[in-house]
């Protein structure tokens, strides 16, 4: 199992990026998937969820209006188009893997791709 998460960068208040996530190694269709971050010096904070084939879609409130997670799952690959961005939003993200039926579990992690807001 591999998750490479990309698109991270430094980008000004107000400003937008979209990340990504290409998994490899299992049947990426057959999975929910997650973005989860964790700034620096706190725990990590789950940001956003997606069902296998895209359906259904679920947000944390710091984040719900102005990010937008979606997959393609013919190309293996997780999104995560966030807009309006805030100092705040300044964090490692990493995209996670969750087995159907564990209420969103995680067994396997990508490496993070960083995510810093300041003008």
């Amino acid at each position: 199992v591999q998750l490479v998460e990309s698109g991270g960068g430094v980008v000004q208040p107000g400003g937008s990026l979209r990340l990504s996530c290409a998994a490899s190694g299992f049947t990426f269709s057959s999975y929910d998937m997650n973005w989860v971050r964790q700034a620096p010096g706190k725990g990590p904070e789950w940001v956003s969820g997606i069902y296998t084939a895209g359906s259904r879609t679920y947000y944390a409130d710091s984040v719900k209006g102005r990010f937008t997670i979606s997959r393609d799952n013919a190309k293996n690959t997780l999104y995560l188009q966030m807009n309006s961005l805030k100092p705040e939003d300044t964090a490692l993200y990493y995209c996670a893997r969750s087995p159907g039926g564990t209420g969103w579990a995680k067994d396997y992690w990508g490496q993070g791709t960083q995510v810093t807001v300041s003008s």
